[in-house]
């Protein structure tokens, strides 16, 4: 094959040797930083046209530099593949210069060797130099970027119009209303813009549902609320349950009632009142000042607080004992419960509330939904999960195209609501549409005639009165596919037998467990938190080994795990396609590009940190990072946290389309319902099957709720 100089002499026989000599200069010292053919073009395509003086237009100049680009790329190849050569001997550098005078320089009598004057403009010729530069800096710049220390993310920002009619209210302190009115505001986070001249009306008393889709800035929202970024009257009292509660030597129960800072202080200045007296350091007035802290305490009802603290307690998981505990005794799950709970007690006027399901298992959450439905104040609470929406929510508000939308009613009656508007908008486009047809047709019949000249003007200011009806913006399906090319084989799949194990030898989690699965197997596992729901999957995958049994798995049996701290397993400073490729090499970028696009990770997002996506967003990522290898048999614990409903709903529809065996651990109602064909309920050390599925588990539990008097 032709050599890059053989071309240029052969495509350009009067090419100067200067320019001859800058162009194969770039070609040879800059070839491996050419990324496509268009660089290329950008670098020496308008020199060698000025060179041609025009004789070539632009498609032969292209085709000259595809030439070159795959006469670069193919030197490229033999260079990397050239093997070593071993020298017989060590060569001294020092000894061969000896003999050269270095004071000469040699170059410019190289480059005026002919006396030839340059046929190309030396301006162009400097700024193809710089545009080379720039390139080349600029990719620079984006490798040292790639390799730096931590990743500065972009910040969330929000925008208001002002209103001088609020100002006056609020500085005047007339404005007693509970009402939340935020109209014309904007929220952006870095660059892109989320919410678009958007208005939030919330009553005072009702319960809102948050829905959109991942990453259209639904959590972004409620932070600009919380920390008053947007405007709220100062008398609402506001508190996002968002972090989780700090670890020290406060008693779980103690740091609940601790929130109630009126109360608190009544009671700190009581003691300290009953200490002076009771010390002889009185000085006449503690007597009528603790009359007033007892009318107070009684008015507030500070009796009933530790009673009301320890039953919201209760309800979220905490029995007795764990009341009493530490709050840096518990995990980060546990001390997020804590946050919940606080702010429970706490009764602000409009409650934050963040996926709170996520953190909490079958059990806690169906107490949720009864106590949530008789709160008194207003929330706003962003959730995936559809079955406590329908219990929770009196109003759903939709954020998508940047802007939100407000429907009275559950989530169901959301659905049907706006199924129908979408139908009506898109009969009014089209019925629309084919009357501006009607219109434009005899416009374009009678545009030329005299005779009809007062009519079609007519016509045409008709159709500029039309108001502009927009075509129905549907939002794109998602859709998930697990890959499933392997090949079936025969039970026992997977099982354990007689399984004991446990931690502390005091503390069994497990004695005498027995179950099994295999690759029809659809199995929801089910049970308070700290059951041993997790400890079972890790043992059924082989990452724990049993106390005492067996654990028996098919010599062909390839598991893919999903964790519920999945986010903590990714490298958050690289890309999804960056990420699958260190995991998974020797593919193309296009490859992990469409294996990742089946999973909804697409176009940019694909390129973008996995740091700045949504929760949703990178649980997507570890799904395609899961299915890389091609797993037949599933174990996903809690897979649907993060994932707003319609992934959820794909999610569903690909793990009944899969061929290979599930097992789940999961606290989404219709999750389970549309997936798992039996159910596992772990407590007391073993694993129970309930034959009447979900329905009979949730009868279950509304009847312990009623004995204990949780409800």
């Amino acid at each position: 094959m032709a050599s890059c100089a053989d071309i240029l002499r052969s495509e350009f026989p009067d090419l100067d040797g200067e320019v001859f000599a800058y162009v194969t200069g770039i070609l040879h010292g800059s070839g491996a930083d050419f990324e496509s053919v268009d660089e290329l073009v950008e670098a020496v395509g308008e020199l060698l046209r000025e060179v041609s003086q025009d004789a070539k237009d632009e498609g032969a100049i292209r085709e000259i530099c595809q030439r070159l680009f795959n006469t670069l790329q193919l030197d490229e190849g033999r260079a990397q593949s050239c093997s070593q050569v071993l020298l017989d001997a060590p060569i001294q550098l020092s000894q061969i210069t000896d003999g050269y005078d270095t004071s000469v320089d040699l170059l410019p009598g190289l480059l005026l060797k002919r006396g030839q004057t340059s046929m190309v403009d030396a301006k162009k010729l400097e700024k193809a130099e710089a545009r080379l530069k720039a390139k080349q800096d600029k990719r620079m710049e984006r490798d040292s970027l790639k390799s730096s220390g931590p990743l500065v993310l972009e910040e969330a920002s929000a925008s208001q119009a002002a209103s001088k009619k609020e100002t006056r209210m609020e500085s005047s302190g007339k404005n007693k209303s509970y009402d939340v009115r935020i109209e014309n505001f904007d929220v952006s986070f870095g660059e892109r813009v989320l919410l678009a001249g958007a208005d939030l009306n919330l009553a005072f008393g009702r319960r809102y549902g948050l829905v959109g889709r991942n990453g259209l800035g639904k959590t972004t929202l409620l932070k600009m609320i919380a920390s008053r970024s947007l405007r709220i009257p100062s008398h609402i009292s506001i508190l996002h349950v968002e972090q989780e509660v700090a670890g020290d030597e406060t008693p779980a129960l103690q740091s609940v009632l601790e929130c109630d800072t009126t109360r608190e202080s009544l009671l700190r200045e009581e003691r300290d009142l009953t200490a002076k007296i009771n010390a002889g350091r009185g000085e006449g007035t503690e007597g009528a000042r603790l009359s007033e802290i007892y009318a107070k305490l009684e008015e507030i009802e500070a009796d009933k607080a530790p009673a009301r603290a320890s039953v919201i307690l209760a309800g979220l998981g905490f029995n007795a004992k764990m009341q009493q505990q530490t709050t840096k005794e518990f995990s980060g799950g546990w001390r997020m419960r804590l946050a919940l709970a606080r702010a429970l007690f706490a009764r602000p006027d409009l409650l934050l509330l963040d996926e709170p399901t996520n953190m909490l298992d079958v059990r806690a959450i169906l107490w949720l939904e009864t106590y949530l439905q008789t709160w008194q104040s207003t929330i706003l609470v962003v959730s995936h999960d559809r079955n406590f929406l329908n219990a929770v929510a009196t109003d759903i508000i939709h954020l998508h195209s940047q802007r939100l939308d407000t429907y009275r009613g559950d989530f169901e009656n959301f659905m049907k609501i706006k199924e129908e508007r979408l139908k009506n908008q898109q009969r009014e486009y089209e019925a629309q549409q084919q009357y501006r047809e009607h219109i434009q047709v005899f416009i374009d019949r009678f545009r030329y005639n005299a005779n009809r000249a007062s009519q079609v003007q007519s016509k045409l200011k008709l159709l500029e009165k039309l108001p502009e009806l927009k075509p129905v913006d549907k939002e794109s399906e998602v859709i998930m596919k697990f890959p499933d090319g392997f090949e079936k084989f025969s039970p026992p799949i997977l099982q354990l037998d007689e399984v004991d194990f446990y931690y502390d030898p005091s503390h069994y989690i497990f004695r005498s467990l027995s179950v099994s699965a295999d690759l029809e197997s659809r199995i929801c596992v089910v049970g308070e938190n700290g059951a041993g729901k997790s400890t079972m999957l890790k043992i059924l995958m082989g990452e724990l080994a049993p106390v005492r049994g067996i654990r028996h798995a098919h010599r062909n049996l390839k598991i893919g795990y999903f964790s519920q701290h999945h986010v903590d397993q990714l490298d958050l400073n690289i890309s999804a396609v960056e990420l699958l490729a260190r995991k998974f090499p020797g593919k193309t970028e296009e490859e992990y590009r469409h294996h990742l696009g089946s999973y909804g990770v697409s176009g940019e997002l694909a390129m973008r940190p996995v740091a700045s996506l949504s929760g949703g967003q990178k649980s997507r990522v570890a799904f395609a990072q899961m299915t890389m290898s091609c797993p037949n048999f599933y174990i996903l614990d809690e897979p649907t946290n993060h994932l707003d409903m319609e992934t959820i709903e794909a999610l569903a529809k690909a793990l009944n389309k899969f061929r290979g065996g599930l097992i789940l651990v999961s606290h989404d109602e219709r999750f389970i319902r549309l997936v798992c064909q039996e159910l596992w309920v772990c407590e007391n050390a073993t694993v129970t099957r309930i034959e009447g599925g979900f329905d009979q588990y949730r009868d279950i539990l509304k009847e312990q709720f009623r004995k204990e008097g949780f409800l």
